[in-house]
């Protein structure tokens, strides 16, 4: 006769058995929380279903600015500099002879920027100037030197000053090579490719510094 114990053994064993199976029959779905409106979801995002958007990969690099007007200058701002610095490090770092996948990629990059970069007017004012100026990518001069002379073109038309492009490869350097780097680090607002900083203006109040002298 089987005794309590063993029926109970057999039984968690049964149970433990078929809830492997239906795991295995039904594997977990991931699922989220969404911050706005506090709906759980899952790998399909919001719109439940992952088969939805069926777009190539390709598709959506051109096309019209997606964003709309930047009316915050002190944002506006922030956040040119911190894109041009990205841009440029990027392009320092280009393979010296991409592929044509590689090439593709950084042409792809710099349209998608032109339709989703954050401030929508400045996205249109870089639409233009890709079309006027299509990205170099045939090695990595090339791509850093044409977007020298771009990051150039905006400045003119801000009334900025214009950085030598001549000199791109020996006045930055982004410190993530494989070598150390043996300089000193540049000191905050005086990188020479943030092209964005005025240095006779106060960097928080945009007022004209005093020339010091005797």
């Amino acid at each position: 006769m089987i005794s309590r114990f063993s029926k109970a053994f057999v039984a968690i064993v049964f149970g433990l058995f078929l809830i492997g199976s239906l795991l295995l029959l039904h594997p977990p779905s991931r699922t989220y929380l969404d911050p706005w409106t506090g709906d759980m979801f899952g790998d399909g995002g919001v719109e439940k279903d992952p088969h939805i958007y069926t777009a190539s990969p390709s598709a959506g690099v051109h096309g019209g600015v997606i964003m709309s007007k930047l009316g915050n200058a002190t944002a506006k701002a922030e956040l040119g500099r911190s894109t041009w610095k990205l841009l440029h490090t990027m392009t320092l770092r280009f393979p010296e002879s991409p592929s044509e996948d590689e090439r593709a990629a950084l042409n792809n990059y710099f349209h998608l920027l032109s339709r989703l970069y954050p401030c929508g007017e400045c996205a249109e004012e870089f639409q233009l100037l890709l079309k006027k100026y299509p990205p170099q990518t045939s090695s990595r001069r090339s791509a850093a030197t044409w977007l020298c002379f771009v990051h150039n073109q905006v400045n003119e038309r801000l009334g900025k000053r214009e950085f030598d492009c001549a000199n791109l490869d020996a006045t930055y350097d982004c410190g993530c090579g494989d070598e150390p780097i043996s300089k000193p680090r540049t000191p905050v607002g005086s990188d020479p490719m943030d092209l964005e900083v005025d240095p006779s203006k106060d960097r928080a109040t945009g007022v004209d510094m005093i020339q010091g002298g005797r």
